[in-house]
């Protein structure tokens, strides 16, 4: 790094997460400083296919003057204003209105928030406030999964079933429990099939809320499609068997659309995907194609109404924070769902999702590739040491990590490093072409073919 180059700047004051400190400031970061469509571009110029969406959430890629457009008219109409104290906006209203209008609930009522990690931190509050509201101060433990992630507030990180999200943090809290990760891959019993994995996960999860006290138990949380944990897709008949459990207990399903939502997983919401019908959700990334930081939570009227009775109770409902509801987001927010509808994104990914699954599949046939997983427009490939065994690579040997890596630095694409075995995972714009998902998977395959290749000479 030359002394006063951007990357040098950087690592002597800027904080990064999700790195190993020390690397960071010795190796210093890609600095990014243009996009358009799928593609990003380095301080150099040099372009990059930008296979994981960002963080998986530029769902309308980048460079969308519309977006940009709907953020300057909101900035000189109204550039700030909270909805706290009986103040609103009328950006705000309109999401709401909007919002309750689109997700599968009956009449429900929003919260905005600024990412989804506080929108799942601030859930686990109001699931806590409801039921002291309504006479049940003893329901108050939530179920999560091995795996599975939140976010990374204290609250949302104790959801987070990551062990190295908690190492070193004291965390989780004491109110979260977690359940298996249904990654049949890494979790089946020698040969126990898809749908046995499934019911055997669906008696642990019961099995957990009996020893914890049914009565204790206020929430299971989960990602339809799991995300950044695996993008794992659970086996019939996972959900149908998770909801009839839940019901049976009276606890709530909490259905976090943060990656899912906006047609992520080939419908509107990972929730149409996978059958679920769920008492709350968490939005964020696609709802401002991350041009704006937003969140939302979506919660039943009963819920709802649950926590207006305590809140007359108590006097008021003492949350609130500064930026919920901001008019510029909300504005921009708007304009993402107005293009979807336009543009008819929903057409358009279950379209391209074809390509993408045939791509997926091919690639699952390399002797490198031990399964691969997807839906819609995300998905993963796992790499197998001997898929005919299911012997897994030693993890010392980095060989997601090697491929990841070598699919930026010689063939400019970007995708997502998994923490579960080694993954790489794929979240393109949602904007993507047929041709360009070509693109994507002919510079991935030409990178696992030059790391199966390394592997194959240090073996020798």
């Amino acid at each position: 790094m030359l002394k006063n180059s951007a990357a040098a700047r950087d690592v002597r004051h800027l904080v990064h997460g999700y790195v190993e400190l020390k690397a960071h400031r010795e190796k210093g970061p890609s600095v990014i400083t243009a996009g358009e469509g799928i593609f990003v571009h380095d301080e150099n110029g040099k372009p990059f296919l930008e296979g994981a969406g960002g963080m998986w959430c530029t769902s309308l890629g980048f460079g969308e003057s519309e977006l940009v457009d709907a953020a300057v008219e909101q900035m000189r109409k109204l550039p700030y204003y909270h909805t706290v104290a009986y103040k609103t906006v009328n950006p705000a209203i309109d999401l709401a209105e909007k919002l309750s209008a689109m997700v599968p609930m009956d009449d429900p009522m929003i919260y905005f928030a600024l990412s989804g990690s506080e929108a799942n931190d601030f859930l686990m509050k109001f699931v806590w406030y409801y039921n002291n509201a309504i006479g049940r101060p003893q329901k108050k433990k939530i179920i999560s999964r091995i795996n599975g992630y939140h976010g990374a507030t204290v609250g949302a990180t104790s959801l987070t079933g990551i062990q190295v999200n908690h190492r070193a943090f004291d965390l989780p809290l004491p109110q979260v429990l977690h359940v298996a990760d249904p990654n049949y891959l890494h979790g089946a019993q020698p040969g126990e099939t898809r749908s046995e994995f499934a019911e055997r996960l669906a008696r642990e999860l019961e099995e957990t809320i009996i020893a914890a006290g049914p009565e204790t138990v206020a929430a299971f949380i989960a990602e339809p499609v799991t995300g950044a944990g695996g993008v794992v897709v659970p086996p019939e008949p996972y959900y149908a068997r998770v909801q009839e459990i839940l019901a049976k207990y009276d606890i709530l399903f909490l259905d976090d659309e943060v990656i899912n939502g906006f047609w992520r997983t080939g419908n509107l919401w990972g929730a149409e995907t996978m059958g679920i019908q769920p008492a709350t959700m968490t939005l964020a990334k696609g709802l401002t194609s991350a041009y704006q930081p937003l969140s939302a939570i979506v919660m039943n009227r009963e819920m709802y109404e649950g926590m207006e009775s305590g809140s007359h109770g108590l006097g008021y409902f003492a949350h609130g924070t500064t930026y919920s509801g901001h008019p510029v987001a909300c504005a921009v927010a708007l304009k993402v769902l107005e293009l979807m509808e336009r543009r008819d994104i929903g057409g358009h990914v279950k379209k391209v999702s074809q390509r993408f699954a045939a791509r997926m599949d091919r690639i699952a046939e390399h002797p490198l590739v031990g399964e691969v997983r997807y839906a819609g427009l995300m998905g993963a490939v796992e790499l197998m040491a001997d898929k005919a065994s299911g012997r897994f690579f030693d993890p010392s040997l980095g060989v997601g990590k090697r491929i990841k890596e070598r699919a930026e630095e010689a063939y400019q694409l970007i995708i997502r490093g998994l923490p579960v075995g080694d993954a790489c995972a794929f979240a393109p714009p949602l904007i993507i072409s047929e041709s360009e998902v070509d693109d994507m998977f002919d510079r991935f395959e030409k990178a696992v073919d030059d790391i199966a290749g390394e592997l194959a000479r240090e073996a020798a």
